[in-house]
């Protein structure tokens, strides 16, 4: 790292802890990374490609806009913590930056963080977050999701050497706690679509009706297939291809907002779609219908290489 980029670093971990201190001034900042006024804007411009105080800004609408969609608090509270004196002040500003007022965009809220060239954003509950120095590839995903594998069997032989031979050698029932109550055929496929059609809907911050799963037909789960698969697809790929799979998104679809990155997201899909899938095989074993056998991926993977 050069002098340039340590500086800019320093500049990042000091705005991370003074946030909130809306009285430091750039100077106040300047000599907290020992630099002059002078020395410490020409140095975050040319490495940020934005100036401290609009970089400092920026970060302070993207913080504001994650209360207005995780929070209850007014606007005018929101305003206040972001460092305006009035609401229309704020209300002004964020319509720059987010192209709507922001009692319309808590309605229907879109992506929290702005486009910046440092590509560094403001990172729930209340840092700041730098781009990762390499991008992980999907190749990092699936030794990670590997490694989760290998790292959970192991805890599970761990807890099962504390049971007794006949606890160990008993049938086991299907036990569906903590993951679908009371599930059917029908249930589990709203579920599985449903599964896609909710994280498409987290990352674009919107709002997932659970209701459209309840008794949903086969034709409507077609329909709702075909838009939310390819969407879901796309959006993986996207980030795949960008080497973002460690990069963040807010799920405000959670009480109270929970912040994933988008690999564990995606491992925690195909995680319990794995399960979902194997008792919807079974359930079209039991129906006669064979062709899909156990839905096992290794087949697909070679006859569609």
């Amino acid at each position: 790292m050069n002098a340039s980029a340590d500086t800019f670093a320093a500049f990042v971990d000091v705005l991370s802890r003074t946030l909130d201190d809306h009285d430091a001034s750039g100077a106040d900042l300047a000599e907290r990374v020992h630099l002059s006024r002078f020395h410490l804007d020409r140095v975050v411009a040319a490495t940020a490609g934005e100036p401290p105080a609009r970089f400092r800004r920026r970060i302070l609408l993207e913080r504001a806009a994650f209360r207005l969609v995780t929070g209850s608090s007014t606007i005018l509270d929101v305003a206040v913590e972001a460092g305006y004196s009035s609401h229309e002040a704020f209300t002004r500003a964020f319509a720059r930056a987010y192209g709507v007022p922001p009692d319309r965009w808590r309605r229907r809220p879109t992506r929290v963080h702005l486009a910046a060239p440092s590509d560094v954003h403001f990172h729930p509950p209340a840092s700041l977050r730098l781009p990762a120095p390499e991008k992980v590839s999907t190749m990092d995903l699936l030794l990670k999701m590997v490694e989760h594998h290998v790292w959970l069997v192991g805890e599970m032989v761990d807890r099962a050497a504390t049971l007794t031979d006949e606890q160990l050698d008993a049938p086991i029932e299907l036990s569906v706690e903590g993951v679908d109550d009371d599930p059917t055929l029908r249930s589990l496929l709203s579920r599985l679509v449903g599964q896609m059609d909710m994280w498409n809907s987290a990352i674009a911050l919107r709002e997932y009706d659970f209701a459209v799963e309840r008794g949903e037909t086969v034709e409507h789960l077609k329909a709702r297939l075909a838009e939310v698969g390819p969407a879901f697809l796309a959006q993986v790929g996207e980030v795949c291809e960008q080497g973002r799979l460690d990069d963040t998104f807010v799920d405000a679809l959670c009480d109270p907002a929970e912040v994933y990155t988008y690999g564990g997201m995606v491992a925690h899909v195909l995680t319990f779609a794995a399960h979902r899938r194997t008792l919807v095989a079974g359930a079209l074993l039991d129906a006669g219908i064979t062709d899909l056998g156990a839905g096992d991926p290794m087949r697909w993977v070679a006859e569609t290489a």
